[in-house]
């Protein structure tokens, strides 16, 4: 492992409990610990904990913040209601998706008001420059990278809100789904939302890196006799993947727009302009690109990032961008862009799986949805 990758406050715990450490974008972090199977379905069916520490959290102050955020997101930031948090895109001139993020409207134990946002890893260091570039003396905005002086713990999974209630007495479930609050945990100023990317529910709990490993081994020993475990990054993708939530790197890029992602949702054109606003509106209006859409693939062999999808005559008409044996529904799925016309549920798709064709069918997504 080379010395130059950034390690999270619970590096060292990691090592010492096994953790199978890779590089992902610069940051030293787990893979897995037991298997990526077994930490997949202990998600599903008790709660395990993700270090997300390498997720980017920027935090915002000042007058302007509001008006600042609102014009660089995808997603209406005026008026967001204390304690809100919304899913948004990044995007750049041209309606191409720099990142996708979650923005917090929260205010501090003293009552002072503040934004947040996390970011993808991969792209802290661009969206960093991007906000920088940006900003100016005449705006009243205060923006700090905070990532390397605290840590991110997702909690999640059936089990999880309560044992978070169990061990630091605020209960997780008091917050609706995708809203947050600044608490004490631990002795510290913390972070809560109600929020994850496996499809579960369950929290995320933002804190000084001091306070990190306290935090983590408190919720492990609390469930450890209903099955909690630590999961690593590779659980993390295939539950993400069954939950249908799009990865940047895959499903997203700077060469795809909101519209063929499917992330309508996530972009506000109503009454306001934000940059990349116009393409995104002009791409919403003619709705002529490949689209994403989800696929189940015949027999255990699993579609990956980048093989094509071919036509009778074997010419590529679109490409897989993740795939997987999911474990909870245990068949081959993935996800890809195709034209629309190859969109519609139950549509039939020929997939090469290096050389060999399979054949596949579009589903609806999710693939899989919590009870």
């Amino acid at each position: 492992m080379s010395q130059d990758l950034a390690k999270t406050a619970l590096y060292q715990w990691h090592v010492d409990h096994q953790g199978r450490m890779v590089d992902f974008a610069g940051w030293s972090m787990p893979t897995q610990y037991t298997s990526i199977v077994e930490e997949h379905n202990a998600t599903r069916q008790a709660a395990t904990l993700f270090d997300v520490s390498h997720m980017g959290r920027f935090y915002f102050t000042g007058s302007d913040v509001e008006a600042f955020l609102d014009n660089l997101a995808t997603r209406k930031v005026i008026g967001m209601k204390l304690g809100a948090i919304r899913y948004s895109l990044v995007t750049d001139e041209n309606g191409g998706i720099l990142d996708d993020v979650l923005i917090y409207r929260l205010e501090e134990l003293d009552g002072s008001p503040f934004y947040a946002m996390v970011v993808n890893a991969s792209n802290r260091e661009k969206i960093a420059a991007w906000i920088e570039s940006h900003l100016s003396d005449d705006l009243d905005v205060h923006f700090e990278d905070h990532t390397v002086v605290t840590s991110m713990i997702a909690v999640q999974g059936p089990l999880a809100n309560g044992l978070v209630t169990q061990e630091f007495g605020f209960n997780p479930d008091d917050l609706k789904y995708y809203t947050g609050t600044v608490v004490e945990i631990a002795g510290h100023r913390a972070i809560v939302s109600r929020t994850g990317y496996t499809g579960e529910d369950g929290c995320e709990i933002s804190i000084a890196n001091e306070a990190a490993t306290t935090v983590w081994e408190a919720i492990l020993a609390a469930g450890q006799e209903k099955g909690v475990m630590a999961a690593g990054l590779g659980a993390r993708d295939t539950l993400r993947l069954e939950a249908a939530m799009p990865l940047y790197g895959h499903e997203l890029s700077e060469e795809i727009t909101p519209v063929q992602a499917g992330l309508g949702f996530a972009v506000n054109l109503k009454e306001r302009q934000f940059i990349g606003s116009v393409p995104i509106a002009k791409a919403k209006e003619e709705n002529n690109a490949p689209v994403r859409v989800g696929f189940a693939l015949e027999g255990r062999r699993v579609a990956r990032q980048g093989y094509p999808i071919i036509d009778n005559e074997g010419k590529a008409i679109g490409e897989v961008t993740s795939g997987t044996f999911s474990p909870t529904l245990e068949k081959a799925i993935g996800m890809a862009y195709v034209p629309a016309e190859f969109s519609a549920e139950g549509t039939a798709l020929t997939i090469d799986l290096r050389g060999k064709r399979a054949n596949a069918t579009v589903v609806s997504l999710p693939f899989y949805s919590r009870k």
